[in-house]
């Protein structure tokens, strides 16, 4: 960020900040005419994911401007001028939107609205669509497909799979529940956030079953189209799925996290991360978590919230019941 990042950072935030517009009716901030993560609707209004990411943004670069602040004064003073910074006009106005962002939800039934107007659809769930209609994007006019609640991949559940630590478990839930079932999955980067969140909220099955549909999207052409290359995201999504969904890695405040589960009929599965240049092997068995530290000197990771110090080259073994 001292580098280099702080002019890309303030950049994006005056992208977002002159990209909203006050609305007299809702009395906050709009966005207007965006395309969210679910690519089978366009220009639509308020957008949950986009107007939270914009919120995000605007609170990063004021939280990071008084880091290099307090850090490296000349150089903050350089950014500034370098950026043409007026920080009390510019941070005003940021934090304005911040405060009052319009984010579509419905407290009836305890959802983020994808964006607005989206309850106006016709809500069907992907079990009730005749298999011969998938995939829709090869089936369906365009018109059809921006009409209906079908959702290409995560898009709502993409925010949430960002930002988890912002909301209750029972907020994760009453979205996924909603908002997994319109899913169609006709896209390589959906499967693993589902698979993901899905561990996260302890549903193994489901988590397991959507791992199998990123680890196979090309082996059983899914959605008709592996003719036209691998989906090298879906592979990324596969090794996402298995570390962080089975083996629940989180990474807060700067430390790491495990809490893994085996999934039915698995004897064990074993993962290797680089965690601030420590090199962790991490195996999970039907009744115990082998933790070795390879490489990069003395570390403290947690395990199921339990804080574990260990020693370079060095392992420890937990021992639970994971099934």
């Amino acid at each position: 960020m001292v580098e280099y990042g702080f002019e890309v950072l303030l950049g994006i935030a005056r992208f977002w900040a002159q990209r909203v517009n006050w609305s007299e009716l809702k009395q906050q901030y709009v966005m207007l005419g965006v395309t969210g993560p679910n690519e089978y609707e366009n220009n639509v209004n308020n957008n949950w994911y986009t107007n939270y990411f914009a919120v995000w943004c605007l609170k990063y670069i004021i939280e990071v401007s008084e880091q290099i602040k307090t850090s490296d004064s000349a150089r903050y003073d350089e950014l500034t001028s370098n950026t043409h910074l007026d920080e009390n006009k510019e941070f005003a106005k940021f934090k304005d939107i911040i405060e009052n962002m319009y984010l579509p939800e419905s407290k009836e039934l305890g959802i983020f609205l994808q964006q607005d107007g989206f309850l106006d659809k016709e809500l069907i769930q992907v079990k009730d669509l005749d298999a011969s209609q998938r995939p829709i994007n090869q089936k369906w006019s365009w018109d059809r497909i921006l009409r209906s609640c079908f959702i290409k991949q995560a898009d709502v559940l993409q925010g949430l799979y960002f930002f988890e630590d912002d909301f209750t478990i029972d907020t994760l839930k009453r979205n996924y529940n909603f908002y997994e079932p319109m899913t169609v999955h006709e896209s390589s980067l959906s499967p693993c956030v589902h698979s993901i969140i899905a561990a996260k909220l302890g549903d193994k099955l489901r988590s397991y079953d959507l791992y199998q549909r990123a680890a196979r999207l090309d082996l059983d052409d899914y959605n008709n189209d592996t003719e036209d290359g691998c989906h090298i995201t879906s592979m990324a999504g596969t090794w996402m799925s298995l570390v962080k969904g089975f083996g629940g890695m989180r990474v807060r405040e700067g430390k790491i996290y495990f809490s893994p589960f085996i999934p039915e009929n698995w004897i064990s599965f074993s993962f290797k991360v680089i965690f601030r240049d420590n090199i962790l092997n991490i195996t999970t068995t039907t009744h115990e978590v082998i933790i070795q530290n390879l490489s990069g000197g003395d570390i403290n990771i947690f395990i199921f919230d339990e804080s574990l110090f260990l020693k370079e080259n060095s392992k420890m073994i937990v021992v639970q019941k994971l099934n």
